[in-house]
């Protein structure tokens, strides 16, 4: 088919632009031969008309179908042109944000200038073993490919990486460099994959350097030879440099730096060892501050400068030598701050102690004096003379900067060639892989010296490309057996004559730098006159007679002549290098030691680059004179001798290319510059690759890939058996130009733009049928629509019309309910109307009669209030006139009166003026007299009867005197106390007085105080008013905090449970991690003890040097199979011979290092499990305090209860005692009572005795049961009583708390609580304190008893070998002596105490008469027997009469004498086995490391070697024999580790011995004695658990030899698995047809179609069934295997999410849909085997998350919130990258848009998870071993004689 004819309607096409170098449009009409214009659309929308070429024709490249757009190998597209190069790299990087691309055998490195997660050593992990095509481009998969092509073809390897400067060439050697440290580790002790890395810090510190394009620019080229030993381990390195750029040193522009060095030493001056180097800050010195930039942001030059440091150190450069290095930089720079002052044109000087050269001077150890001469004068040398000339002030400038120069690429030298020494290695070099890091082809604005050398060196590279290139193809030509023509490639071999050449540019530059006055002006004109016109390649510009321009393979290149020369020649003064060469500081002297004397220049004047390189493939002798010649040469011929040298050594070597593009010039993350790109594309070769691929048949496809592509454009009967002819008969018919492919053995070829023909057919033939299908399921469709509208519209019109009845029904019901209602509300509207007339009628008459009656009764009112007052008003004028009435007559009465008596009184008048009225005034006068002279005569008598008396009172009187004289004295004295009283009285009065006053003022003050009172009556009843109303708020207040605080505590219970949950869940996390920690450190100690054993038998056999040939392994396999370090004699004993055996001299050097190596590691092992050891000792402290506060807090243990344990123990102790002394008294009364031949070993008595022992022993061990119960017993006693009364005295309080309604009674309470509390501690104290002596003292009681027990057996077992003399005397003697000292230890106990002493005495004497007591009965019990003895041996002897008589006399002689054999009852057997020690060899042997698992696990019980062994072990804890059990279970685990290191990757092996070393330490915690153990087991299993040692040390053991197995299983499951997962669940198409097969590149992945070698689902699933079946046959404990499957899906699922997240390939719809189906199968087979709840489902939970994102939409906001939600368990770089990776395997699916991964990112910003891209496929998941007790019974088992065991007898 014509190319033509694929320019039709719709096509897209590329055309040139200016801007964007091409942009893509859309032909709007076919294209016929012969047009000159074509229309097309831009993809803006407009419209334009694009001419073609008048001269060429060509037609604009087309476009590639976009499903082909984003692919990982150029080759892969149907066109391969420039644009669709540049668009598939751009998609890739911007969209997919994926860096790296295949382009052929090239891989194509875009800098992102970003850090990116793709560099982990998780990702080494997923690379290392993989095919080059399997996974997606990466500096990883160049370095694997290189290094298994050194592995499989024996042949070195070469990994150029070249680029522009800032493209990323260096990061990208060091990420190389670094795949092979990892992957193939070191083979010596040295870690020499650790000094390879170390080796880039110093390189990149002194040279590298910050340039405008880039912060970490190399300024030198190197090549790195990584060598290899016959395993493919790293040995050691080579480094190689080229032209250093030295100008650097002395001049920086805009924005650069100098090297990095100097900027590190800057920031580092402050430190204390470089005080005396005087340095300062960077922008001090002239050197450092040139370009203005002294800081790159985002890195400290401090902490580069200790990292420089620590990497001098790992390579040997100690630190005498690094304080050299520095001293001699820090002199650079001080040397560059030397000033020159002019004293005329020719001639200038320094001044007088000028500082910087002072410290320069002191700090090189040369003379002041001739370093500051010589820097300002030159010596010229002539034939005859030789004299000394001052140079200008700019020539000692330049002088000086040269010697800076010089010094620096001296000191570079020395660094490069100790970096080599401490990388070089002793054993010889097997092979190597060499990564060349050197610059790109560079064109600038002004072109000199330095970019010429570089392009030199590319267009010889560029050349070696185009031939490997050209050689691969022609390989692969001719492996196919194709016919090869000739393609046409480009050949730069006249670009590298007209350089190197004779009479080239190199050539003529040499002679004109011998001439005595050659210029650069003179060789312009050489070379005008040599190449103008005669060299295509070279031209001359127009406007210049000093530069020339070479046609490079990538582009033309002006070089300007000016500084050519000088360049070239690289001249120094030989007098300055002598000062330095004379200095005192010998590493400065030993810089210059291979200076010649005639001194050639090594270092440039201006800007140039000087080359360093060490000559290491292949060296030559050294001849007389050669040194001294070699300096003559300049630094071209050098430059060319190292080129070529290079050169041979690639072409040596297999190349491996990596391109490294710059994407900006402005270091933007992920932003591509079109133009910048394509230069750089042309530049480095990839556009070559693509041409030269494009050339012959760039498209390749295998026939079944082919077949599986476009079956869909045969039919049926085109199909035949023969896949091949099948395609060669669909190809003859679809492409008629049999030129356009070819057919070779196993491929298609094609040639380009056949394949988009290919795809084009296909797309039309699916779109066809997909027209048909959509043309049938339409038509399906619209009918089952028409159907169904059909369908709707009959239900809407029976729905209608039956609703348009009921409307019309509800009308006639709605009408006829009308009428009633109407009838009824016109009733009811007359009905109202009437009530209201009524009403209206009635309230008026009502109205109208009140008004009547009203009136009538106001009328009524009035009549009768007028007749009232009618009455009353005549009532009051009848009464007025009865009151005028009665006055009048009163005044008249008066009147009358008067009158009447006015007259009395004058009559009255009248008669007093008569004498009559004297008269009868006398007469009452004359009565009186006469009464008077009565009385006076009275008075007379009266006087004389006064006088007689009077007399009679005198006589009287004067007796009465004398009395009342006496009576005045007494008077007198009773005056005297009367005034005294009187006194007395005024006290008291005025005391009254006082009090009165007093009183009143109480009264006043009674007075206010009652005032007051009453106040305070009122404000105190208001305040209880107040407090009443408060107290009220207060309750309501208190109910409300009452109920918030039963809310809160409900709350704050809640999260304290979920706070218990999730600190439950961390604790959890924090086990398993410490147990992950713990697992990993013993996996890392195991490998290191297994690494040793493997070293010792290497060494043991290094006598015969291996065949050469090589078997790989994965390079990621490390060996984690180990022994413990416990080691028994036996082993020590076998290797003994071995070690005799080697030859010292071959031993001591390899065994010292390794034992070095060995001891620190072991060290660094011991110290981090020692501070595990102290932080879980932290924990257990933490832990135990925790639980003794716990403990004080609760009450202590009754008493009586302690007290009657300590009686029962007591009374044991005591009941053991008497039985020792039974057997004691029993043994002296047989010895003393008997013969001899009564207690020898064969006679009845001494098996009497026997029995007595034994039965002895046995109630000694129901003794000892006993107390380990009671033991037991006290502990639960004690935990259980604690919480109960805890729980109550909580409930209790509780309560109390809850009835205290008032905080006066809460306080008082909280004291008496704290005081309450304060006495139960102290009571809680002295009783714990109680408690624990008396613990202690039992405890210490029973181990004296234990110790006496053992005494007292070890004693029975030597008396009973004595002969029965010595037996009775050691026995008494051992009874006295022990008497002695119970006795005397009492004695000294109690000393102090003499009551005491006298008890003790007491209780000896009873236990005495006990002892007597008990003696007594045995002597009747001894007698017994000796009766039943004699009537026995009667018996006998009569039975042996009666055969004696039928019996020879030689029959008697021959026949032996049969011992007595008493009749007993036979004992049951005790589940244990006997062997002698000196079969333990053979027991190992038979039952370990010869037992064949298959056979036992058929035949047998699960699990019989563990119960044997432990068996065995019982045996030998029965008879206390500890080195026997130590021996036994240390052969036991050496065995176990043996038999795993012999059949490791047996997993039959590997299955069965951990399953019975897990029975094993089951068996050990069954029968251990310890409660917690004991209470699954049967009373019979009780009596069998292990009585005499405590073997909880090796359960430890076991438990860890138990992880190293499962470790072990884990990695062969995974061994076995791991070439299943990919191609089972990945690639191979389990539901066939979903997925189609894109076009393949050069590297050709793996086919997902199954051919007979593909692993498949069933496949895995298979190996599963047998991974089962081999677990369950072997008895493994079903937790153990849920988690073994649990570890083997987390394998399968992190594997398989590895592979897709770095293959691009595989995420697409239909590969989610398959995966999906795959993992829906693993859970079936959960299901089938019951494991459903192992956490298996749960590990797969990642793939499953990321199969559904492949699946769901991907379009809008919702559908991104919905793939949020979903996808929990991915991380954001996962689901980021699993959405950049999403790649349409049809053109009916859709890319996944960047705006909708944005979204996403936008989403997911704020979920905090782990930035790692790949699961930890290497990681194991902790293991635990539950208790899993056995039922079955020790005595049942039966021992096969099939395992060789018969020398172990039944006990």
């Amino acid at each position: 088919m014509a190319v033509s004819e694929l320019y039709t309607k719709s096509a897209r096409v590329w055309i040139p632009d200016p801007e964007e170098v091409w942009k893509s449009a859309e032909l709007l009409k076919d294209y016929k031969q012969g047009d000159k214009i074509i229309q097309i659309r831009l993809e803006e929308g407009k419209e334009i008309e694009y001419c073609l070429d008048p001269k060429t024709k060509e037609l604009p490249p087309l476009r590639n179908p976009d499903i082909l757009v984003g692919e990982n190998d150029l080759t892969a597209l149907s066109y391969l042109h420039e644009p669709a190069v540049l668009h598939n790299l751009k998609v890739r990087f911007i969209d997919s944000k994926l860096i790296y691309t295949y382009c052929g055998i090239v891989l194509v490195a875009i800098n992102p200038y970003e850090q990116l997660p793709i560099y982990g050593e998780d990702i080494i992990n997923a690379y290392s073993g993989q095919n080059m095509g399997d996974m997606d481009p990466h500096i990883f998969a160049v370095a694997e490919e290189a290094y298994k092509q050194m592995a499989r073809d024996e042949r070195n390897q070469s990994i150029i990486v070249s680029g522009e400067s800032g493209a990323g060439k260096t990061v990208s050697a060091k990420y190389a460099m670094r795949y092979f440290a990892t992957v193939s580790g070191s083979a010596s002790e040295a870690n020499v994959e650790e000094k390879v890395l170390a080796s880039n810090p110093i390189m990149e510190s002194i040279g590298n350097a910050k340039t405008t394009r880039n912060d970490n620019s190399s300024r030198f080229g190197k090549y790195i030879e990584i060598g290899f030993d016959k395993r493919y381990r790293i040995l050691g390195a080579n480094m190689r440099t080229y032209l250093l750029e030295k100008s650097r040193v002395v001049f920086q522009a805009e924005e650069e730096r100098n090297y990095h060095i100097f900027y590190q030493l800057c920031a580092s001056a402050a430190l204390p060892e470089f005080k005396t180097l005087r340095l300062g800050n960077a922008n001090y010195f002239h050197y450092t501050k040139q370009g203005g930039s002294p800081v790159i942001d985002g890195i400290d030059d401090a902490k580069e400068m200790v990292h420089t440091r620590q990497a001098c150190t790992l390579l040997g450069i100690n630190d005498s030598y690094q304080m050299g290095i520095f001293r001699i930089l820090a002199g650079i720079l001080h040397l560059g701050n030397v000033g020159f002052t002019s004293r005329d044109a020719d001639s200038c000087t320094i001044p007088h102690k000028h500082e910087p050269l002072t410290i320069f001077c002191d700090l090189m150890g040369v003379e002041y004096q001739e370093m500051s001469h010589w820097l300002c004068h030159r010596k010229l040398a002539t034939a005859s003379e030789t004299y000394i000339k001052p140079i200008s002030k700019l020539q000692a400038i330049n002088a000086r900067d040269a010697l800076c120069k010089h010094i620096y690429a001296k000191l570079f030298n020395w660094i490069v060639d100790h970096v080599n020494k401490a990388l070089h290695s002793t054993i010889k070099q097997h092979s190597f892989i060499g990564v060349l890091d050197i610059y790109g082809f560079e064109t600038f604005e002004i072109n000199s010296f330095e970019q010429f050398c570089i392009n030199y060196a590319n267009e010889k590279l560029q050349q070696q490309f185009n031939m490997h290139v050209f050689k691969l193809e022609q390989e692969e030509y001719m492996k196919e057996q194709i016919p090869w023509t000739l393609i046409d490639f480009y050949d730069n071999q006249p670009c590298i004559n007209l350089i190197e050449a004779k009479l080239g540019i190199l050539d003529l530059l040499d002679e004109e730098c011998k001439m005595p006055k050659g210029s650069d002006d003179s060789w312009a004109q050489k070379l005008y006159n040599t190449h103008l016109k005669k060299c295509a390649l070279f031209e001359k510009p127009r406007m210049s007679n000093k530069a020339f321009i070479i046609q490079h393979f990538a582009d033309k290149v002006e070089y300007q002549c000016e500084g050519f020369l000088e360049k070239n020649k690289d001249t120094v003064y030989e007098e300055q290098i002598k000062v330095l060469k004379s200095s005192k500081f010998k590493m400065l002297s030993e810089l210059f030691q291979d200076e010649g004397k005639a001194l050639s220049p090594t270092s440039a004047t201006s800007s140039g680059r000087m080359l360093l390189s060490r000559t290491a493939v292949k060296p030559a002798k050294a001849k007389p004179g050669q040194a001294s010649k070699e300096h003559k040469k300049t630094v071209g011929h050098q430059f060319r001798n190292s080129l070529h040298l290079l050169m041979e050594t690639l072409n040596a070597t297999t190349p491996h290319y990596v391109r490294c593009i710059k994407p900006n010039d402005f270091k933007f993350p992920f932003t591509f510059d079109e133009k910048r790109a394509v230069q750089q594309l042309r530049a480095c070769g990839v556009l070559e690759t693509i041409r030269i691929s494009a050339a012959g048949f760039p498209s390749r496809w295998t026939y079944q890939e082919f077949f599986s592509r476009y079956r869909v454009l045969m039919k049926q009967k085109d199909v035949l058996s023969d896949r091949k002819q099948t395609c060669k008969n669909l190809l003859e018919k679809l492409i008629l130009n049999k030129d356009k492919y070819q057919f070779g053995k196993t491929k298609i070829f094609f040639r380009a733009g056949q394949v988009a023909y290919l795809e084009k057919i296909r797309a039309d033939k699916l779109r066809v049928a997909c027209i048909r299908i959509q043309k049938t399921i339409r038509g399906w469709l619209m009918r089952k629509k028409y159907l169904r509208m059909r369908k709707a519209a009959i239900t809407i019109q029976r729905y209608v019309r039956g609703y348009q009845a009921r409307c019309y029904a509800k009308f006639l019901r709605r009408t006829r309910a009308a009428i009633i209602i109407q009838k009824f509300q016109r009733m009811y509207v007359v009905r109202k109307r009437y009530h209201l007339m009524r009403a209206a009628t009635i309230v008026l008459q009502s109205l109208l009669r009140g008004y009547i009656a009203r009136n009538k009764y106001q009328q009524m009112l009035r009549e009768h209030k007028a007749i009232i007052i009618q009455k009353h008003v005549r009532g009051w004028l009848a009464c007025v006139c009865y009151h005028r009435s009665l006055k009048a007559i009163v005044y008249l009465q008066c009147c009358y009166r008067r009158m009447m008596a006015k007259r009395e009184l004058k009559k009255l008048k009248i008669e007093a003026r008569s004498v009559e009225r004297y008269k009868k005034l006398n007469i009452g006068m004359e009565n009186k007299i006469m009464q008077l002279q009565r009385k006076v005569d009275e008075q007379n008598k009266d006087y004389k009867s006064l006088l007689e008396k009077l007399t009679n009172l005198e006589t009287t009187y004067n007796t009465e005197t004398e009395k009342l004289r006496s009576d005045v004295e007494r008077l007198r004295m009773s005056e005297e106390q009367a005034k005294n009283a009187t006194n007395r009285v005024n006290t008291l009065q005025e005391e009254i007085t006082k009090l009165r006053k007093e009183l009143h003022q109480t009264q006043s003050e009674k007075k206010t105080i009652e005032e007051w009172a009453d106040k305070y009556k009122q404000e105190t009843e208001q305040l209880v008013s107040e407090l009443k109303e408060q107290n009220t708020l207060l309750k309501k207040e208190k109910e409300e905090l009452n109920r918030r605080i039963h809310d809160q505590a409900k709350e704050m219970t809640e999260t304290m449970e979920k706070k218990l949950v999730e600190e439950t869940k961390q604790l959890e996390l924090d086990l398993n991690d410490e147990r992950l920690r713990y697992q990993n450190l013993l996996n890392e100690f195991s490998r290191l003890e297994e690494r040793y054993e493997d070293l010792k038998d290497e060494v043991n056999l290094m006598v015969s040097i291996p065949k050469p040939g090589h078997k790989r392994t994965d390079s990621t396999h490390s060996s984690n199979e180990s022994e413990y370090t416990f080691s028994s004699e036996i082993t020590e004993t076998e290797d003994l011979p071995l070690r005799m055996e080697e030859p010292s001299e071959k031993k001591a050097p390899l065994d010292m290092s390794l034992f070095l190596k060995l001891q620190k590691r072991v060290t660094e092992l011991e110290q981090e499990k020692q501070s595990l050891q102290d932080e879980l000792d932290r924990k257990e402290e933490q832990a135990l305090r925790i639980k003794t506060r716990e403990e004080e807090e609760r009450p202590p243990m009754r008493g009586a209860e302690l007290e009657y344990e300590s009686l029962k123990r007591q009374e044991l102790e005591s009941e053991n005692k008497k039985l020792k002394n039974e057997l004691n008294e029993l043994q002296k009364a047989l010895l003393e009572k008997s013969s001899p031949e009564v207690t020898a070993p064969g006679a009845p008595a001494y098996r009497v005795l026997l029995d007595q022992l034994t039965s002895v022993s046995e109630e000694l061990e129901v003794r000892k049961e006993e107390v380990l119960i009671l033991r037991s017993q006290l502990v639960s006693q004690k935990e259980a009583i604690q919480p109960k009364n805890t729980m109550t005295d909580s409930t209790i309080l509780l309560e109390d708390v809850q009835k205290m309604k008032d905080k006066g009674e809460i306080a008082q309470a909280y004291i008496g609580l704290k005081e309450t509390n304060r006495l139960l501690e102290s009571q809680l104290q002295s009783q714990k304190k109680s408690h624990d002596n008396e613990l202690e003292a039992l405890r210490g009681e029973i181990q004296s008893l234990k110790e006496e027990n053992n005494r007292q057996q070890q004693l029975l077992a030597q008396n009973l070998q004595l002969p029965p003399e010595a037996r009775i005397e050691a026995s008494l003697q051992h009874e006295i002596t022990r008497l002695t000292n119970e006795n005397l230890f009492y004695e000294e106990l109690y000393a102090d105490d003499p009551m005491k002493y006298q008890s003790y005495r007491i209780s000896l004497y009873k236990r005495m008469i006990d002892l007597m007591e008990q003696l007594e009965k045995q002597d009747k019990t001894v007698r017994k027997l000796k009766k039943q003895l004699k009537v026995f041996a009667k018996k006998i002897g009569e039975l042996e009469v009666g055969q004696m008589e039928n019996i020879s006399p030689g029959q008697i002689i021959d026949e032996p004498i049969r011992p007595v054999n008493i009749p007993r009852k036979e004992k049951d057997f005790q589940g244990m086995l006997e062997y002698k020690k000196d079969d333990e060899p053979k027991l190992v042997k038979n039952l370990i490391l010869e037992l064949k698992p298959r056979g036992v696990a058929v035949n047998l019980i699960p699990g019989l070697p563990a119960y044997i062994l432990f068996m065995c072990v019982r045996h030998a804890d029965y008879l206390n024999d500890d080195q026997k059990v130590r021996s036994l279970l240390t052969s036991t685990i050496n065995g176990i580790k043996k038999v795993l290191k012999k059949r490791g990757d047996d997993f039959e092996t590997v299955s069965f011995w951990l399953s019975n070393t897990c029975r094993f330490l089951h068996c050990l915690k069954q029968y251990s004695g310890e409660e917690g153990f004991m209470k699954h087991n049967t009373p019979r299993q009780n009596e069998h658990c292990l009585t005499n040692f405590d073997l909880a040390e090796y359960r430890q053991v076991l438990s860890d030899l138990a992880i190293q197995i499962y470790q072990q299983l884990v990695r062969v499951l995974e061994n076995i698995l791991q070439p299943m997962i990919v191609s089972g669940m990945l690639e191979h198409e389990t539901i066939q047809g979903v997925s189609g097969v894109k076009p393949p590149g050069l590297r050709k992945r793996t086919s997902s179609i199954a051919d007979e070698g593909t692993y498949t689902l069933d496949s895995i699933i298979r190996q599963l069934n047998t991974f089962h079946y081999v677990m369950c046959q072997h008895g493994m404990d079903p937790e153990l295997i849920k988690q073994v499957v649990k570890q083997t899906f987390y394998i399968t699922g992190a594997v398989t999410l590895n592979n897709l997240l770095l293959r691009k390939d595989m995420c697409s719809w239909s590969k989610g849909m398959q995966i999906r189906y795959n993992v829906s199968q693993l859970e079936e087979w959960l299901r089938d085997k019951n494991l459903m709840n192992s956490g298996a489902k749960e590990t797969l939970e990642p793939l499953i998350q990321a199969a559904q994102l492949l699946q769901v939409k991907k379009k809008t906001d919702e559908d991104a919130e919905a793939i949020c939600s979903m996808c929990n368990a991915l991380t954001t770089a996962q689901i980021v990258k699993v959405l950049n990776l999403y790649t349409p395997v049809n053109e009916f699916e859709e890319r996944v848009s960047i705006s909708f991964i944005r979204t996403i990112q936008m989403r997911l910003r704020d979920r905090k998870d782990s930035p790692q891209l790949l699961m930890d496929a290497k990681h194991i998941f902790p293991v635990t071993f539950p208790f899993n007790p056995s039922s079955l019974a020790l005595e049942t088992i039966q021992i096969p004689a099939s395992l060789g065991l018969a020398f172990i007898s039944r006990v």
